[in-house]
Order: C-alpha cells, then structure tokens, then sequence
C-alpha cells in the first residue's frame, strides 16, 4: 500500500489509483473506509404522491464536487426508471391475472415487471458510479438498499463527522 492511503475496502476505482500511485502515476491521497464516510441524503418527493420519486434539488454538500446538471440528470433518470416500473400496462395487468390462476407460482418461475425494473435501476447505478461518481470521490448507493426512502451518496474522502453518523 503506498504511503498516506488508508483503505479497508477498496473499489475497483481505488484499487487502480492504489496501483498508478505504486508506480509513482497520482500524488497519494487518502481514501476513507466507506462505512465511515460523510454521507448525504436525497429524499423523496411526495409532491405527487406516493409514487417513488426523489427530490431534484441539489445538495449545497456537493457543490464543486459534481457538476448540477449531472447531479440533476442521474436523479432524474432514476426518477423515470421508477416511474416505468409503477406504470400498468396490458402486460402488467396479464401478468396479475397469471398470478392470480397460479396461485403466485409463476413468480417463482418470472420476474415481475417491476422487479426488472429494479434491476434496470441497480445497472444504471453501478454504470453512472463507474463511469461519473467514483471519479470524482463520490459514490451513488442504490435506493433499493435503503428501501426506497433515500439516494443515499458518500463522499469517499471525507470522513463522517459524529453527528453525521447514522
């Protein structure tokens, strides 16, 4: 490990800086163990409804981190990700009818409509991580995690802060 990085669950994005700052590529920075990380919290949005959304508004916490337009893009994203999965449609609609005939056994068989969804959302995630947020020091947290009631989003180099801990 080079000196002055203390990590003690490395991502695939930190274990790449942890081997160029090996070979003398970056300057050392230190990483927080991700448990103990600041973190903030986007919440949902019940101005219309129940339905899950989240909170477009952002974060004075991420200010010169990440720019507001990519900020606004990924919360948006996942907010239409959501919206599709509540959606009903004739294949919703067939699909509780089927379940309904088999007693719900199908599910065991078929994901659900809303359950593909899910996973569309949880791929995004993982994509805009990869490719925006860990470069930048900051990690997105699928919704789903939390039970759908925040987007939860750690900044990697800054520790928490005892009345930010959870």
């Amino acid at each position: 490990m080079a000196s002055g990085v203390v990590t003690t669950q490395p991502y695939p994005m930190q274990q790449q800086q942890q081997q160029q700052q090996q070979q003398g590529g970056f300057p050392a920075t230190t990483t927080i163990n991700f448990a103990n990380c600041k973190k903030i919290y986007v919440q949902r949005d019940y101005s219309e409804g129940t339905a899950v959304r989240f909170q477009t508004r952002f974060p004075a916490e991420l200010e010169g981190r990440i720019e507001r337009q990519q900020f606004e893009f990924t919360v948006n994203m996942m907010n239409t990700m959501y919206a599709e999965a509540e959606r009903a449609n004739c294949s919703t609609f067939c699909e509780g009818c089927m379940a309904c005939l088999t007693a719900y056994v199908i599910y065991f068989c078929s994901e659900t409509h809303y359950e593909k969804c899910l996973k569309k959302v949880a791929r995004f995630v993982v994509e805009q991580n990869e490719q925006v947020w860990t470069k930048r020091g900051l990690l997105i947290t699928d919704p789903i995690e939390r039970g759908l009631r925040v987007i939860e989003i750690s900044i990697l180099t800054e520790p928490a802060t005892p009345s930010n801990q959870a």
